[in-house]
């Protein structure tokens, strides 16, 4: 694996940058979490630029690139806190229909998501929120040729708003999971209240609802191996934005510890300040590392993917708990104030800590894997 990014590969991450400065400034996640609107942007702007389209296969209306472009793409997101539906269309819902459907279910669930024209979420987790374990809050039974879907899934990303919604089910027959994109209309959908603000979460009900056989994804009973490799690559999508998230937090720590002064000096150039940011730097760097290791390994379809994520997870979880705290320890009173854009990176950071797996969750399931 080469961990050196290529000249086309850095124009994608400067340009991205460049229009997320410009369309996603912090003041429009201000208004997004105090007005509660949804956002055009930054999702305009991936549709129109193809970012949604960049893993997609060029038979779809992709750009038929790989896993690391989407990735780099992702980890600018993070650091400019972007709202929207980005994250669950293009991390989520997509790798799920690309691995799971069937090339008639692709062109008409994939496509329109990558062309920017309609939105997705993946439903996974259960009451307790874990979503590395299916469990039987939502089950599915044959009824003819179709399905009937009962029950429930719980803190499901863009859940009220995604046009189409691909439920992870457990069902009777073959490995005990059926996957089902299912049109959020039919859904009974509670928003719940959440830290991240920016950052909408729903509660997903079925009430006895009949699925026709286009809507079953692949084969139901034959899934959980599409299911894993789809949350493999949801778990590394979400790492790297934590990590770009994480780079941010950083970035607005020096800058601050380079303006305040204390006793005529820049807090700065206090040895105490220096070691926060110095660690909060290490912090970054080694989970930067890691989840573009991972990054290159679901692209690369190592056999370490599997392990792969879940280190990068680990990582960032444990990464976003040294940057967070030390970044409101540097801003000192103000850093936890509704005035401080820092809380809202730390918001959003600490709202992807308990997103598909916690870092506990994620080192259990390194030691279950290493025989451990």
């Amino acid at each position: 694996m080469d961990f050196e990014l290529s000249e086309e590969q850095v124009e994608l991450c400067r340009s991205v940058r460049s229009v997320l400065e410009r369309e996603c400034p912090v003041s429009l996640v201000r208004q997004i979490v105090e007005a509660g609107s949804l956002p055009d942007q930054p999702w305009r702007s991936a549709g129109e630029l193809g970012w949604a389209a960049i893993a997609v296969p060029e038979r779809l209306g992709g750009l038929g690139q790989g896993f690391q472009e989407l990735g780099l793409v992702v980890e600018e997101h993070g650091r400019a806190l972007a709202p929207g539906p980005f994250l669950a269309s293009a991390t989520q819902f997509l790798p799920l229909v690309l691995e799971a459907g069937t090339p008639e279910q692709q062109e008409r669930f994939a496509a329109p998501v990558a062309a920017g024209e309609r939105t997705g979420a993946l439903a996974v987790a259960g009451p307790s929120g874990r979503s590395l374990a299916l469990d039987d809050s939502l089950r599915a039974r044959r009824d003819g040729a179709g399905w009937i879907l009962e029950g429930s899934r719980h803190f499901v990303l863009d859940g009220d708003t995604a046009d189409e919604v691909a439920l992870a089910a457990r069902v009777e027959e073959g490995d005990g999971v059926g996957l089902f994109a299912v049109p959020r209309e039919a859904l009974k959908t509670e928003r719940i209240v959440g830290l991240d603000a920016s950052r909408p979460l729903a509660h997903l009900t079925c009430p006895a609802l009949a699925v026709g056989p286009e809507r079953a994804l692949g084969s139901p009973g034959r899934s959980a191996p599409a299911l894993a490799r789809a949350l493999e690559a949801a778990v590394v999508a979400l790492s790297l934005e934590m990590v770009g998230t994480c780079q941010r937090l950083l970035e607005l720590s020096v800058e601050h510890a380079k303006q305040r002064e204390q006793f005529d000096a820049p807090i700065g150039s206090f040895q105490a300040v220096q070691h926060k940011c110095t660690d909060m730097f290490t912090a970054v760097e080694k989970a930067r590392a890691t989840a573009w290791f991972a990054m290159m390994a679901i692209g690369e379809d190592d056999p370490r993917r599997s392990l792969a994520a879940s280190m990068a997870k680990a990582s960032a979880g444990a990464c976003q708990r040294r940057v967070a705290k030390e970044a409101i320890q540097i801003h000192g009173g103000t850093g936890f104030t509704w005035e401080c854009d820092v809380q809202l990176f730390v918001k959003r950071a600490k709202t992807g800590e308990a997103l598909l797996g916690t870092a506990a969750e994620h080192r259990a399931r390194i030691a279950r894997q290493l025989g451990l």
